[in-house]
């Protein structure tokens, strides 16, 4: 559910949230989740200012009667004490306290720059806490092939197509229970409609091009409900996200894996990583196929295996270099 931000919001932080909803065209979850980073830290300066009692309720503080002078004295000691007491008092952890960081760089960046309500960012030189960069978990080129083996039932070929397209082109799990009937092109290509409906053409392989055409042939057409959508349920509509896990997670019980915190996600991983460690594929390009909007959220995917720095051990030229035993 969304939250009513017009409701509990002043008008500047009004502004800025309607901002990266139209202008900047965020979805409407990433927009809540400004929303209640800026509500916590405008929360957290009213009780480190002293300016509610000390036994008010932090959930129940208010933050619609934050004025222009209230934002004009914040400063950049303000932000690093709100740093502390995300650590401190509520066990943030790296990513969520970045988060937090990113959303009030961004407003304050906002109300300086664009609506120049500020003559100087106060908060421009906040430093964001370094993240452990975890790396992605996949399944194995064998384990991929497996997966794909243990396609069986009625819906074989539906099945199929689906960990296919995953396995090859890494398209998150909404892309692919949006994809219509027309997305998929006569050049073998593939339309998608990714986040902040940014559109991206990924070019389909032979295995995908064979995949889909099997499909194809006995896709349901008689008393189906939405009669775009490409993959089709049981019941006649187009296959939602939670029919789509559930697919996969069947298969990936059916191979050992369903306990292992595999799940449609953990397939896009797996085909970006397949094709970069195993095609070569530039980083760059990897970008644009995942429709990623930056590329430091790709390079994620340049971890290597051990057998690659195996390799790239034994490839240096001294590798097999013995010294030479001294005479005496």
């Amino acid at each position: 559910m969304a939250v009513r931000f017009q409701d509990e919001s002043f008008p500047a932080l009004k502004e800025y949230l309607y901002y990266q909803q139209t202008i900047r065209q965020k979805s409407p979850k990433t927009v809540d989740e400004y929303f209640l980073d800026l509500r916590t830290f405008f929360r957290f300066m009213k009780v480190y200012r002293k300016l509610v009692p000390a036994d008010t309720e932090f959930d129940s503080i208010p933050i619609d009667d934050i004025d222009l002078s209230f934002l004009k004295s914040i400063d950049l000691t303000d932000a690093y004490e709100f740093m502390n007491y995300l650590q401190r008092d509520r066990q943030n952890g790296p990513a969520s306290r970045s988060r937090k960081c990113s959303s009030i760089k961004g407003f304050f960046k906002y109300i300086t720059n664009k609506k120049h309500y500020l003559d100087k960012d106060p908060v421009e030189e906040l430093e964001l806490p370094k993240k452990k960069k975890a790396l992605p978990k996949y399944l194995t080129l064998e384990q991929s092939i497996e997966l794909l083996d243990a396609v069986e039932g009625e819906n074989r070929e539906r099945d199929y197509a689906i960990l296919t397209l995953f396995l090859n082109c890494g398209l998150r799990v909404s892309e692919m229970a949006g994809l219509n009937y027309s997305d998929i092109r006569n050049d073998n290509t593939i339309r998608v409609l990714g986040k902040g409906n940014k559109e991206r053409v990924i070019y389909l392989n032979q295995a995908c091009i064979n995949a889909v055409r099997d499909y194809m042939r006995v896709r349901p057409v008689d008393e189906v409900k939405d009669k775009n959508a490409l993959f089709i349920s049981r019941n006649r509509n187009r296959m939602s996200v939670k029919t789509i896990q559930a697919m996969v997670y069947k298969y990936l019980e059916k191979i050992g894996l369903n306990a292992q915190g595999y799940s449609c996600h953990k397939l896009r991983h797996t085909a970006a990583t397949l094709m970069y460690q195993h095609g070569g594929v530039d980083v760059r390009v990897l970008k644009e196929v995942l429709g990623h909007e930056n590329l430091g959220t790709t390079e994620i995917y340049t971890h290597l295996s051990n057998e690659q720095m195996k390799n790239a051990a034994d490839s240096n030229p001294l590798a097999h270099f013995n010294r030479k035993k001294q005479k005496g």
